[in-house]
């Protein structure tokens, strides 16, 4: 059995039309599968937990970042794999591990049942399978989830500018922050921070290639820190993180670590994935091999 958890208002209701195209093509190949709809926030959290005590080959997120997000968070450790049928704006998880976004090539791939493991990173008691990221970012990610122009794109199948246009909207606003940072027992400081990305995949926002070496099986998260430039600066290097190329700006530093404890001179907004999870400070951990993909 086969069971698929579907936001239906993902990227802006592609997650419905995905699905109904989905359940046709499983229909005309007669495989046994069950589906169940997200009716509120988390809610595909709770399903995903019921369904790992069930018998079944995958548990399959039909939805963006979002919603795979909370599946994984219902699967950890479960042994039960998740499939990902991408139906969002920004689609970094499948993105990052070459998951097709067509939804015929998605389904053969998750029906072929070819597994393999990832790490995972931990907040709290929250998981994040993709980016977490830590002051600016954060806000960008609050800002892009609450826009209406977000919505719109994701209608006219430009989802992906929605979080340029989130971008601005925050830089003019925004105030860097004082960060003690402690990676693997090491404490480091940093001035004027402006974000801290800990990624376990190379890209978020849409494919912004912001940590361009991480890896989602090496044990360790890449960690970007944008630090002691100005928003002009800030804005003229934006662009170049779509191709991972702000890594050679003197204001960013990138590190590499097991374990992050973040404190900064005041509350700052800590998104995963692109949800909003908590503020700092913060300490986030990585789990290896916590999670298996189909």
């Amino acid at each position: 059995m086969y069971y698929f958890i579907v936001n239906k208002i993902s990227g802006n209701g592609k997650g419905l039309k995905v699905w109904k195209k989905v359940e046709k093509l499983l229909q005309e190949k007669q495989v046994n599968y069950q589906v169940r709809f997200t009716e509120r926030p988390k809610h595909a959290v709770e399903i995903a937990r019921e369904l790992s005590s069930e018998k079944c080959y995958a548990v399959v997120a039909v939805g963006g970042d979002g919603t795979v997000h909370d599946v994984a968070n219902g699967l950890i450790d479960s042994n039960i794999p998740l499939g990902v049928i991408p139906a969002g704006s920004g689609n970094d998880f499948a993105r990052a591990l070459d998951i097709p976004m067509d939804y015929k090539k998605a389904l053969e791939r998750i029906l072929m049942g070819k597994q393999r493991k990832i790490d995972v990173g931990r907040i709290g008691k929250e998981y994040y399978i993709t980016v977490t990221g830590i002051g600016f970012d954060g806000k960008v990610a609050e800002v892009n989830n609450a826009s209406k122009y977000k919505r719109w794109l994701n209608f006219i199948r430009l989802g992906d500018l929605s979080y340029g246009l989130s971008f601005l909207h925050v830089l003019f606003k925004y105030r860097p922050v004082n960060i003690q940072l402690k990676v693997d027992g090491k404490n480091l400081a940093f001035f004027n921070v402006w974000l801290i990305a800990i990624a376990n995949i190379p890209n978020y926002g849409g494919g912004i290639k912001i940590c361009p070496d991480a890896c989602y099986n090496d044990g360790l998260f890449d960690i970007c820190i944008v630090h002691s430039i100005t928003k002009w600066d800030l804005l003229r290097t934006f662009p170049k993180a779509y191709k991972g190329k702000h890594v050679f700006h003197s204001g960013v530093t990138m590190i590499k670590g097991k374990q992050v404890e973040v404190i900064s001179e005041w509350p700052v907004i800590v998104q995963g994935d692109g949800e909003i999870l908590t503020k700092t400070p913060v300490n986030v951990t990585i789990q290896r091999d916590a999670l298996l993909i189909i």
